[in-house]
């Protein structure tokens, strides 16, 4: 079965979240509207001197003011306090409540003629709140008389209704279910990223820890800032505002964390200097909501100048500063980038758009495109996931490719090497009696006639033939360098390093480099490379969990050292007394043969190898080398 492309999935995902999106919409269109409409507002100010509800509804008709369109009370005169709303509000039933679409404002009083029906001493929260004010039926018909005493923003926006309990609640759960569909969808999201995680190695699936928390961060805001979830959740505004918040201070910081993780890995000073900024900043927030909690909310002014007007400002700056960065990576050719540009692009746009307007409007504007932003960007998240994890998969099944084709050049070299030191073996026992033999014929020939000499001489012939075969298989046994040549100490490790590094990842290692520039050394490239990934390769073959590899190069003297060192098994005192012995080997289908040529590679190149472990400690494998050339100045 052939899997879909990223771009398809993504797509896929996207006209499934419209797919459920549309029928809430035409669900609401069916019902209709339930309810009767309270039309005609009008304000008035308090003096100096507070109002009671009996002299706020004494005052002359020419006192009051009709409220302008938007819902919103002009700004406060000098000297005012309060201010008041009143409309006309019918005669209602038992088991009625009156729905108030959006209001601004804190300290809120609702009277229903004289009689108090609501009073909320907590700021609204920002953009406004959505009311349902139950209503016994028995204040009969009037004004419905709103105070509101605590801000510089006060009114109402869209319709205010009364109506059957059950039909104004469903009617607003059903006009914003599709915010807790998605909030709910991307908190599923982020659960099962994070089971999978458990999985993988955090440095394998690079950046996947902060996408989680970026994706779960946006399925909490997106509850919490429903308007439906205070409807439901009587008394709990409290609880909605610090969840919000908390998501927000977690989401900054970790989307930050996952646009360095995916773009930067290499790092970059001043983001790490921004990012390390919002950490700082987010934290500070934090406790100044654990202050305000323990102080009963007494520090909310202050708390909301920090988590609402100076972080707003920190996000739009975030906002410009990653859409910057993604534009610049992706002006390289970078798909991931393009992918995430596209679809980041379309979240700062909305994003900052609706911020500007919030400010604007002096906070009175209702976020609300921001979730539809949220939902295409997510898509282009999840289009740059596959892309990742279709590189990895390429750059991994490159890598084994490189790895079985190398590991069968080291076979055969191998092979070449058993068969050399079977063939050096044979030719120094053979070569003795040869020359004993070579020796009586000369002086046998001293004492012989002339045609026995020339038998003789035949013989020797042949004895002297024999000895250039034997001397041929001497050479072909002694590790000869084929090119030889200045290497790059550093290049020639890194190289190895990558080649093995998909073969630690298997083992559950990892690969550490520390190298000294400018290290020069002479020899074979090809010869090398064998040595040092034999080396390597006996150190990953003994990491257990969470194995590293540490590879050290450094100028000593006239000579280089070059350390791997493990935190593997260990070996024994008696065991290293043996490594390099043919057929040797502490594994149970090893040959010993590997080390023996590593031994002899380096011994060819006038260097030396030195083995140092202890049981359950690890191993350090020090080879020192003669420096070629100079060493570069830093």
């Amino acid at each position: 079965m052939k899997l879909l492309s990223p771009k398809r999935t993504a797509a896929l995902l996207f006209l499934l979240l419209l797919a459920a999106a549309v029928p809430f919409g035409t669900a609401v269109e069916w019902d209709g509207y339930p309810g009767t409409v309270l039309q005609g507002y009008e304000y008035v100010w308090e003096g100096p001197e507070s109002l009671t509800p009996f002299e706020a509804a004494g005052l002359p008709a020419e006192r009051w003011s009709p409220l302008e369109a938007e819902g919103h009370v002009p700004e406060e005169p000098p000297e005012a306090g309060a201010v008041w709303l009143r409309v006309p509000l019918p005669a209602t039933p038992a088991q009625s409540v009156l729905s108030l679409e959006r209001i601004y404002g804190s300290d809120l009083q609702v009277y229903r003629n004289q009689t108090l029906i609501y009073e909320s001493l907590e700021p609204v929260r920002s953009g406004g709140s959505k009311l349902l004010i139950p209503l016994t039926g028995a204040e009969g018909e009037g004004m419905l008389y709103l105070r509101s005493s605590g801000g510089h923003i006060f009114g109402v926006d869209g319709d205010s209704r009364v109506g059957a309990y059950n039909q104004l609640l469903g009617y607003h759960i059903k006009r914003d279910l599709v915010d807790l569909i998605i909030g709910a969808a991307l908190i599923f999201m982020a659960v099962v990223l994070l089971l999978g995680l458990m999985f993988l190695r955090l440095d394998f699936f690079a950046g996947g820890f902060w996408l989680m928390l970026v994706v779960l961060s946006l399925g909490v805001m997106l509850i919490a800032y429903s308007p439906v979830l205070p409807l439901v959740m009587h008394g709990g505004d409290r609880w909605i505002e610090v969840a919000f918040d908390l998501a927000l201070y977690t989401l900054l910081p970790s989307f930050t964390l996952y646009f360095e993780k995916m773009f930067y890995p290499e790092g970059q000073r001043w983001l790490r200097l921004f990012r390390n900024i919002q950490i700082a900043y987010s934290l500070a927030c934090l406790g100044l909501m654990v202050a305000n909690s323990l102080l009963s909310f007494r520090m909310d002014h202050l708390y909301r100048l920090f988590s609402v007007g100076i972080l707003g400002v920190v996000m739009m700056g975030q906002l410009v500063v990653l859409l910057l960065l993604a534009l610049s990576r992706a002006r390289r050719h970078n798909r991931s980038a393009i992918y995430f540009t596209a679809g980041f692009g379309v979240f700062a746009v909305i994003t900052l758009g609706e911020l500007l307007a919030y400010y604007l409007s002096s906070g009175s504007y209702q976020l609300y495109w921001w979730k539809w932003g949220i939902v295409v960007f997510i898509v282009a998240l999840i289009v740059v996931l596959g892309q990742k994890f279709a590189e990895n998969y390429k750059r991994t099944l490159s890598y084994s490719k490189e790895l079985e084709k190398l590991g069968n050049e080291l076979q055969r070299s191998e092979k070449m090497e058993m068969i050399s030191e079977l063939a050096a073996s044979v030719a120094h026992e053979v070569r003795n009696p040869l020359q004993v033999t070579r020796g009586f014929l000369q002086i046998l020939g001293e004492r012989s006639g002339q045609k026995e000499k020339e038998y003789l001489q035949m013989a020797l012939q042949e004895l002297d033939r024999a000895s250039v075969i034997i001397t041929d298989f001497l050479t072909f046994a002694k590790p000869v360098v084929e090119t030889v040549d200045g290497l790059d100490v550093e290049a020639e490790l890194r190289h190895v390093a990558g080649i093995m590094v998909p073969l630690a990842h298997l083992q559950g290692g990892s690969i550490e480099l520390h190298l000294q520039s400018g290290l020069q050394v002479l020899g074979s490239s090809s010869k090398f490379k064998q040595a040092f990934i034999n080396l390597i390769k006996n150190s990953i073959e003994s990491l257990q969990e969470n194995g590293v590899i540490r590879i050290t190069a450094w100028k000593s003297g006239q000579h280089i050292i070059i350390s791997i060192k493990d935190n593997g098994e260990g070996m024994k005192v008696s065991e290293l007394a043996r490594l390099g012995e043919p057929f040797y080997s502490n594994k149970s289908k090893g040959t010993g043969l590997g080390l023996m040529v590593t031994f002899r590679i380096i011994e060819a190149m006038d260097g030396t190898v030195q083995f140092q472990s202890a049981k359950g400690k690890g191993t350090e494998v020090i080879v020192k080398l003669p420096l070629y050339g100079n060493i570069e100045k830093d």
